[in-house]
């Protein structure tokens, strides 16, 4: 499982770059990270999906657009599954030719191609994404069909060999000095083609099925988390491993904390006298069902804020987490009864502050004034 890092950072480029830089860029980091360049590097091989993932966007003015506005989140919806066929046709789009120092012929020989990937939004609750959860869904896949064993081919039968290709799964046509190799339009490259197919697969050899999948979403994630897992994705059609499944992630916000990143801030309000003559606040754990006490010292402003360490969201993989910060508010009282008005009033008195008059105070001409007026 990897989270989506950002597009400019995987092309190593500024957010100011132009369709030149991008595409300069990616050529570079393809170069690099080409599996054929490192046969067996999984490391390499992921980098060059992502290279392909981010100059895909990149390269596109409409996607780009959303992309700089909105981030990842703006894309979902936007893209597609993102086969790893799809990126060698994008290599060999941007390089004009697919067979760029060998690539593509070494390619060929590589085996079949693996499925397609599938893309899910999966929605959790805040306290999950606080300490974490396994979640437990189905969701529709391709399977390879059990009743042909993913030929196609009815029971009994076989695929015949394509007459066209003669199995090759290429045509080759010649153009003065030059031959021309082509995917056979016959067997569509399979160099095989079905005369009697399945009845449960309609000859496809691979059918359509609900899949339960479980996946341990770590603590500390975020709206906009990508999670992959591998093998979870659609079966191949040639045979090759399946997809991969990609798990994005919205977290819904909690009534208690507002997040800020690693950061949580919680508002919590106070009586304007325990302001004044200090006093023990609970303030709610994310972590816990019991509150933390702290203490609010006399003379306290409203807006104060104080942090609380450890105490936000997990980070690094659970080993840390990030600060909690409480903002105080101190709440001004908008009725007072006769007793808190003589109260505040002897306050006043004492203080020297000037108020207005109170009620009990005044004498009858006053009042009878006031309600004339």
């Amino acid at each position: 499982m990897a989270i989506t890092r950002d597009y400019y950072e995987v092309l190593g480029v500024s957010r100011n770059a132009d369709a030149q830089q991008i595409k300069k860029a990616y050529r570079a980091k393809a170069m690099t990270y080409h599996p054929d360049r490192n046969p067996g590097d999984v490391e390499a091989e992921e980098r060059f999906k992502e290279a392909a993932e981010a100059y895909e966007v990149l390269s596109n003015p409409e996607k780009k657009a959303i992309y700089d506005r909105y981030g990842h989140e703006g894309l979902k919806g936007q893209q597609g599954g993102f086969s790893v066929d799809d990126i060698f046709q994008q290599f060999s789009d941007i390089f004009g030719f697919s067979d760029l120092f060998g690539f593509g012929s070494r390619r060929r020989n590589r085996g079949p191609s693996p499925g397609g990937d599938i893309q899910v939004e999966l929605t959790i609750e805040f306290d999950d994404a606080v300490h974490g959860i396994e979640k437990v869904f189905q969701i529709p896949t391709t399977r390879r069909c059990e009743t042909c064993g993913g030929s196609g081919a009815a029971p009994g039968s076989t695929p015949s060999t394509c007459k066209s290709c003669g199995g090759r799964g290429q045509v080759h046509h010649t153009q003065g000095f030059f031959t021309i190799a082509t995917t056979c339009p016959r067997c569509q490259g399979q160099g095989k083609v079905i005369v009697d197919p399945c009845q449960q697969c309609a000859g496809e050899g691979r059918v359509t099925v609900e899949t339960e999948v479980k996946v341990h979403i770590p603590a500390g994630v975020d709206t906009g988390t990508r999670l992959r897992l591998r093998g979870k994705g659609n079966a191949s059609e040639s045979g090759g491993p399946n997809g991969d499944l990609y798990l994005f992630l919205n977290v819904l916000p909690s009534e208690r904390f507002e997040r800020h990143g690693p950061h949580l801030v919680t508002t919590i309000h106070i009586d304007f006298v325990q302001a004044a003559l200090g006093c023990e606040i609970e303030v709610p754990s994310p972590h816990s069902s019991e509150p933390l006490r702290r203490t609010v010292e006399p003379g306290t402003q409203s807006g104060t804020q104080f942090v609380v360490e450890g105490e936000g969201m997990p980070v690094d993989g659970g080993r840390g987490r990030g600060k909690l910060v409480v903002d105080l508010i101190v709440d001004i009282p908008t009725k007072l009864d006769q007793k808190q008005r003589e109260l505040l009033s002897a306050y006043a008195e004492h203080s020297g502050v000037s108020v207005a008059p109170s009620p009990a105070r005044q004498g009858i001409f006053e009042r009878l004034r006031e309600k004339l007026n």
